[in-house]
């Protein structure tokens, strides 16, 4: 098991925002987590990521991941959760607009100190994203949206995760590009990186996907193939528009 959840409760304040919630993922899976807005799901993302904190229940990273095996994340500050092998894609791509590509891509390898490695995985990242490679002295704020998605994918990789969080990855793009995003996730995931993904667009994410969770209102309310989920009455009916 390479990420464990169980009976997972966050607050702001007096709102509940998850109520109990456990699940799993595997190494090597994709993991989709799909629900309507307001269900939850950055929250969860965030609090994976130690950006909020539990009030109760448990997140455990793998035994036998690194020398933190067996680690409670919630009890890690987010540059600890990092140095595990976490990386979070937050919704909204958040990128440094006033930094140039190469800048913002250099940024995810912060904690690194092999510059062999880092100049390796900048090449894997142009590799994945060649837009990247013809923008990198480029402000990245002058991207398209689709090449801001690129480059914060692409930024995170540069740690080396083993876990990768993708919170909304098509937000706001365009068809075709929402395409070569799921394809690149794709990839990513068949190089060997363990993905977990939160996506408004339950039909791709499920496509995608290995297992999925649904989450309503702060809970899981449904676990399965996702497969099985593409094919469910219910979930068709509320997620994938009939």
């Amino acid at each position: 098991m390479l990420l464990s959840i169980e009976k997972l409760e966050v607050r702001y304040g007096a709102i509940c925002a998850l109520q109990g919630v456990s699940l799993q993922i595997e190494r090597g899976e994709i993991v989709t987590l799909i629900g309507s807005n307001g269900a939850g799901k950055t929250t969860l993302l965030r609090t994976i990521s130690g950006l909020l904190q539990p009030v109760a229940g448990s997140i455990v990273w793998g035994p036998g991941e690194s020398s933190h095996g067996g680690a409670e994340l919630g009890l890690l500050a987010p540059h600890e959760i990092v140095q595990l092998g976490i990386s979070h894609v937050p919704e909204g791509r958040q990128i440094f607009a006033t930094l140039s590509v190469r800048e913002n891509l250099l940024l995810g390898a912060y904690q690194r100190g092999s510059h062999q490695e880092i100049a390796q995985d900048m090449d894997r990242c142009y590799s994945l994203f060649p837009v990247l490679r013809e923008r990198q002295g480029q402000r990245s704020g002058t991207l398209s949206g689709g090449e801001q998605q690129m480059l914060a994918i692409g930024r995170a990789l540069m740690a080396r995760p083993k876990l990768l969080l993708l919170d909304e990855p098509s937000l706001g793009l365009a068809p075709l590009i929402v395409r070569k995003i799921f394809e690149i996730i794709r990839e990513i995931n068949a190089n060997g990186t363990t993905i977990f993904l939160v996506e408004q667009n339950a039909h791709m994410a499920l496509s995608v996907a290995h297992r999925g969770y649904v989450l309503q209102t702060g809970r899981v309310i449904m676990s399965d193939h996702a497969s099985n989920l593409l094919q469910d009455p219910e979930v068709k009916k509320a997620y994938l528009g009939g």
